[in-house]
């Protein structure tokens, strides 16, 4: 059994108890796009005893370049990210439970996906679901890593409620205004940063898993690659922080369904709290209006409008080239139903 990790059982501060350790250990990855992916990998081949990746997206084209776990098959086939990186997964480590879950990380499933976990690494590319980790987990005593990445530039920073170094809210009071800030869209992303981004967030979780919390990275780490940057920003707890202070948890309190957009696709995902869709009735729906359709076990995809559509069985929609969410939720309503 540890034979495959004989490398790093060598290195002085892991040895074999420290790989024990490792194995005993569960991990909540959130997101399986650049960051996921380079995490996920690495987590599973470090040999972390549960990997739980809980993603709401399908693989495209334009993921290929960075998105180190998928390959043009998983394009083809219109694949759950979850699900093609378990099925890579499993091919590196079948000796470790690994979990693909295809489902939107929201107030009203995260604290499903937490349960049973010892760490949550975000790998997410928006704040409103950064600061809902940040609530989620100073609620229940969680640690979490955040990960960002955009063009050259990253940050990863380490949150553990018990320290003294504050959460996400001492650092940015409230999640940016939609449209304030540049996206992987407008500014684009190099996939030599989201390796190093994620592998940093990799080296953390391996450090805290192996109970080393005092050589975990309590400061802010910005790095640039185009200029070969490296930062470190302290950050401390505010007296009246509204989470890890005063104990509101705002975002993880809002169970409102909600129409959100979703970097680098020019997509808008429809979320109203449905479950269980029977995907089959609505393609025989669609397909007497001649509307066009593929399915798979995940999801059904079809184009009306203009719009590209991808339902998937959680009543969820992604809708590539919709205008704006009311667009979109025009033509939820009138394609799939309230």
């Amino acid at each position: 059994m540890f034979e495959r990790y004989e490398k790093q059982i060598n290195y002085e501060k892991i040895g074999r108890k420290g790989q024990e350790k490792l194995q005993k250990s569960k991990v909540l990855i959130v997101g399986c796009g650049a960051l996921g992916t380079v995490t996920a990998n690495n987590l599973v081949r470090m040999g972390i005893g549960h990997v739980r990746i809980v993603d709401r997206d399908f693989v495209e084209l334009t993921n290929l370049h960075r998105q180190i776990l998928f390959d043009e098959e998983d394009v083809s086939e219109d694949r759950p990210k979850a699900k093609a990186a378990e099925e890579k997964l499993r091919k590196i480590n079948s000796e470790i439970r690994i979990e693909g879950i295809v489902k939107e990380v929201n107030s009203r499933t995260i604290e499903g996906f937490i349960d049973g976990m010892d760490l949550i690494v975000d790998c997410t590319d928006n704040f409103k679901t950064r600061f809902l980790i940040n609530d989620v987990a100073f609620k229940n005593n969680l640690p979490w890593i955040y990960g960002g990445a955009l063009g050259t530039s990253g940050m990863v920073k380490v949150f553990i409620p018990e320290e003294k170094n504050g959460c996400l809210q001492c650092m940015i009071p409230k999640p940016p205004d939609s449209g304030a800030l540049p996206t992987c869209d407008t500014a684009g992303v190099v996939n030599t940063l989201t390796g190093i981004v994620g592998s940093l967030e990799s080296n953390e979780a391996l450090k805290y898993l192996l109970g080393r919390k005092e050589e975990v990275e309590n400061d802010l780490l910005f790095l640039d690659l185009w200029d070969n940057t490296f930062k470190k920003i302290s950050q401390g707890k505010k007296d009246d922080c509204p989470c890890c202070v005063r104990k509101i948890y705002t975002y993880l309190e809002d169970k409102k369904p909600e129409a959100t957009y979703i970097c680098g696709q020019n997509s808008i995902q429809i979320n109203l709290g449905h479950d269980h869709m029977n995907l089959e009735e609505i393609q025989k729906r669609l397909e007497d209006k001649n509307i066009p359709t593929r399915r798979n076990p995940f999801l059904l995809s079809f184009e009306a409008e203009g719009v590209e559509t991808k339902l998937f069985k959680d009543g969820r929609a992604i809708m590539k080239n919709a205008k704006n969410e009311e667009v979109a939720k025009s033509i939820y309503a009138k394609y799939i139903g309230y």
